[in-house]
């Protein structure tokens, strides 16, 4: 039996993969900074460990509670919102060190066991906003844009020894990460120049758990399942939310052509 290890388990995509791998007969251990928020896993026999991404000793204890790891899925991150000229690098770099170090860290961590056994899958869990700019997200997409290349790489690097890396790219998924978002916009910038902007677009994010172009958590932890089941996967999957359609308009399209679109 395999041991899955994923991050930010407490909700959302993390935590739909995590019932999801459960179901298919994984060991899984769902991680997340509060047990409580993972009640609902535990009741259903899924393990779950205390693990803060941003903290080293958190990360070495709850790895050396699990032992064996044979996929890790970094799903942990939020979203830091608000106009580049206004968000302070002190929230930049939180957002790198957790989206971004936290994640490489932790892999840092388990790739030894999996390189011995010659076996082991990474899972990152990017975003769309990994291929393209968005206004008042900047350093969101920075951090995407990191997770792809770093996972590129490691696919690359890792091969030889057996492992995987793969880059999971969600569209618009139906969790609470929009209402986080659209709050730290807020938070950020309400009150200066980019007031009315920013109030449209966080007010645009409040709305898109009710809209049709977005996708069940669910439907990313399926994809999740499928790859895991390949012998020869990908190096990356677009998933849910409108991620493939955008992604071909992106390849496909001028720039001016394509933020047109995304401006509407």
């Amino acid at each position: 039996m395999k041991t899955v290890l994923i991050t930010g388990a407490s909700s959302g995509i993390g935590g739909a993969t995590a019932i999801a791998l459960h179901n298919e007969g994984y060991r899984v251990f769902g991680a997340a900074r509060r047990l409580d928020r993972m009640k609902s896993l535990t009741e259903l026999g899924i393990k779950t460990v205390v693990m803060d991404v941003t903290d080293e000793r958190s990360m070495k204890l709850a790895l050396k509670k699990i032992g064996r790891v044979d996929v890790l899925i970094n799903n942990a991150g939020y979203g830091e919102f608000g106009a580049f000229e206004e968000v302070s690098l002190d929230s930049a770099r939180q957002q790198l060190e957790v989206n971004l170090f936290g994640m490489a860290r932790l892999t840092q961590l388990v790739i030894p066991g999996m390189r011995a056994r010659k076996d082991g899958t990474i899972i990152n869990i990017g975003s769309m906003a990994g291929k393209f700019g968005g206004a008042y997200g900047s350093w969101y997409h920075v951090s995407k844009y990191a997770v792809e290349g770093l996972t590129d790489s490691l696919a690359l690097e890792l091969k030889p020894f057996g492992i995987k890396a793969i880059t999971i790219e969600p569209g618009a998924i139906k969790t609470e990460w929009w209402s986080i978002a659209a709050d730290n916009m807020i938070k950020t910038s309400s009150k200066g120049p980019y007031r009315k902007a920013i109030k449209n677009k966080a007010d645009y994010f409040r709305t898109i758990n009710r809209r049709r172009l977005a996708s069940p958590s669910e439907k990313v932890a399926k994809k999740i399942v499928k790859v895991l089941r390949s012998e020869n996967p990908r190096f990356r999957y677009a998933v849910g939310g409108g991620a493939k359609p955008l992604l071909y308009l992106r390849r496909v399209l001028t720039d001016r052509m394509f933020y047109r679109i995304i401006n509407r």
